[in-house]
């Protein structure tokens, strides 16, 4: 993580970005008050994917939609 004050944020914005971009979290200040953090943008494909195969580790097949024996008030 970087602290850079906003004085130095603006004289050198694609710098910072670049440094976001690659990973690193950059706290922006101004008076040595917090005042926003610079992230890279989440892949929300990658995520997913990552979720659906830790998941599929311990999932078993029709342990959802299996019978329970439960009726439930939507079927009614």
């Amino acid at each position: 993580m970087i602290n850079v004050n906003i004085t130095e944020l603006r004289a050198n914005l694609l710098k910072y970005l670049n440094k976001a971009q690659q990973g690193t979290h950059i706290t922006v200040t101004s008076n040595g008050q917090q005042l926003a953090t610079i992230v890279a943008p989440i892949d929300q494909k990658r995520q997913a994917e990552t979720k659906l195969k830790r998941l599929a580790k311990t999932t078993k097949i029709h342990d959802v939609i299996s019978p329970t024996g439960v009726q439930w008030d939507e079927m009614k």
